[in-house]
């Protein structure tokens, strides 16, 4: 008997919560990439998701052989490896991210258990928002080890910094090694200490003989990081592709197991004095989830902005009971 020439593929399965313009887009992405075999999205909204899922079939000629299924059984989501929560009520020009806080937990509180029943092995990623303070809200509803339950936290963020960056020093996107950490919002900053291109400092990167880094300009890149998503959400009524893409990045860490350093949020110990919070910082996200939270260098002004967004994060859960 000969050997066999097949080879078996190990079936992937990615859990989407909510057919909105997050969900299915993340759901796109993941499809055109390949990043798993099985796209599973779950909606109350039967019409809604199972054209959804119909339309992201009839295109599967075009890319890697990915099965969609969309369903208003929660079943649909059986067995996934890794589950995003996209569905919550929808940020409105002008609202901020902890203005959706009451809303978004009451929807978790009812969703959570439903997800670890039909998912027990799952890793959770929170896209709702505010995602740091559902990211608590998730992990102490459930009682999973907190390096199961993220968010995408800064995740976002940070490409939208290193864009900027990229396109004032006039390299690729990926040449620029710099984060935003912190709340995924209004308390988020750069951590200006450690940001360099390649090798080289951002402050002493040069363009053209002149150094266009300045302390103003700094100010101002962050000031077009943290106000991008109202700009966005102004100006089409939703923030979804670039979240989509940024979802599918941290899918691909898990379902690989990559141990890639990711921005994304998960509550903290002892991170520079901040525990009992979720927030953002550099980690190593790979199959079991969120391991090492890596101690970038900061400086003292920099330790004191991390210890102010969690205290803004402290507050909100303090004001919704946990």
């Amino acid at each position: 008997m000969s050997p066999s020439n097949e080879t078996t593929v190990r079936r992937t399965k990615i859990g989407i919560v909510g057919a909105g313009s997050v969900g299915t887009s993340l759901a796109y992405a993941a499809m055109i990439r390949g990043t798993a075999t099985d796209i599973a999205l779950y909606d109350l909204q039967t019409a809604k998701v199972e054209a959804e899922a119909l339309d992201l079939s009839h295109g599967q000629m075009f890319a890697p052989g990915v099965r969609v299924e969309g369903s208003d059984d929660v079943a649909v989501l059986k067995d996934a490896d890794i589950v995003f929560v996209t569905a919550g009520a929808k940020q409105r020009p002008g609202q901020t991210r902890l203005d959706l806080a009451g809303a978004n937990t009451a929807i978790l509180k009812s969703l959570m258990p439903q997800l670890v029943e039909q998912a027990p092995q799952a890793v959770f990623v929170l896209v709702t928002n505010p995602c740091d303070v559902l990211t608590v809200v998730a992990q102490q509803i459930t009682g999973l080890p907190h390096q199961r339950i993220m968010s995408s936290g800064t995740v976002l963020d940070t490409s939208r910094l290193r864009w900027l960056i990229g396109s004032e020093a006039q390299v690729n996107t990926s040449s620029v090694h710099a984060y935003i950490i912190g709340e995924h919002g209004d308390s988020e900053f750069p951590v200006w200490s450690s940001a360099s291109i390649g090798q080289v400092p951002l402050s002493e990167w040069e363009v053209d003989g002149r150094r266009p880094f300045t302390t103003e300009r700094l100010d101002e890149l962050k000031d077009q990081v943290v106000n991008a998503a109202y700009r966005v959400i102004e100006g089409k009524g939703a923030t979804n592709y670039a979240i989509g893409l940024a979802g599918v990045r941290i899918a691909e860490a898990v379902l690989k197991d990559q141990q890639s350093v990711l921005s994304v949020s998960t509550v903290l110990e002892d991170y520079y004095g901040v525990s009992g919070v979720a927030l953002s910082v550099p980690s190593v996200v790979g199959g079991a989830g969120v391991g090492q939270q890596l101690r970038i260098p900061m400086g003292e002004p920099e330790k004191q902005q991390l210890r102010a967004s969690a205290g803004t994060m402290r507050s909100s859960l303090h004001d919704l009971g946990f």
